[in-house]
């Protein structure tokens, strides 16, 4: 990651915007935090933010599928944060990490102010799309404003295969439904497309 000084040792007036995207279950979460965890060894000044409709772990505490874990603000949207930090705290920023990104409607514009304003570096992680293979929340909008573009992979839960996308394992339809292994699984395209026949005939029978 590039340094956030200039030669002269002076803090750049532009930052980074850094993308991780993926389906469920590939470690973007992981990522994210092995990125914040360098930073923050190095001496970087460091802050990670969640969404707090994610409530499947500590509510302090950014926690990955392994049992990972890193402090970090829960929140409900991105525009509260610079309040909440409080503007010295904020000045002294250097990198912010967004975890479960999909969830943060005003991610745009954060991104925008915190990088091209504040000269902070964003590391965002989320959900490429959605159990329908939709763009999901404003995720994609930020791409055009990205350094860096990351594309995790899984594997097919069913035969091994590359997994790139989510499949719900259950009938709910609303787009927003937050679970792990019980409710989702990553699969590879053949299995999205048998897997989805199933479950639209699950639907139509429970609906009938």
């Amino acid at each position: 990651m590039a340094a956030l000084t200039s030669i002269n040792g002076g803090r750049c007036e532009a930052g980074e915007v850094h993308v991780i995207i993926g389906p469920l279950f590939t470690g973007k979460t992981t990522d994210l935090l092995r990125r914040i965890e360098s930073e923050s060894s190095s001496g970087i000044n460091v802050a990670m933010i969640k969404s707090s409709k994610d409530t499947r772990y500590a509510n302090d505490s950014m926690v990955t599928h392994d049992g990972l874990k890193f402090p970090c603000w829960s929140l409900p949207d991105l525009t509260s944060f610079h309040h909440k930090l409080g503007e010295d705290e904020y000045h002294k920023l250097d990198v912010i990490g967004i975890d479960e990104a999909q969830f943060f409607e005003e991610l745009y514009e954060f991104c925008c102010k915190a990088a091209d304003h504040d000269g902070k570096t964003i590391i965002v992680a989320g959900l490429d799309g959605d159990y329908l293979r939709r763009s999901f929340g404003s995720v994609l909008d930020i791409i055009p404003l990205a350094d860096t573009v990351t594309k995790l992979i899984a594997r097919c839960e069913l035969c091994g295969k590359r997994a790139l996308f989510t499949l719900r394992k259950t009938a709910e339809t609303q787009t927003e439904l937050i679970g792990g292994s019980d409710v989702y699984m990553p699969v590879c395209r053949q299995h999205y497309v048998s897997g989805q026949a199933v479950i639209e005939s699950i639907r139509n029978v429970l609906e009938s």
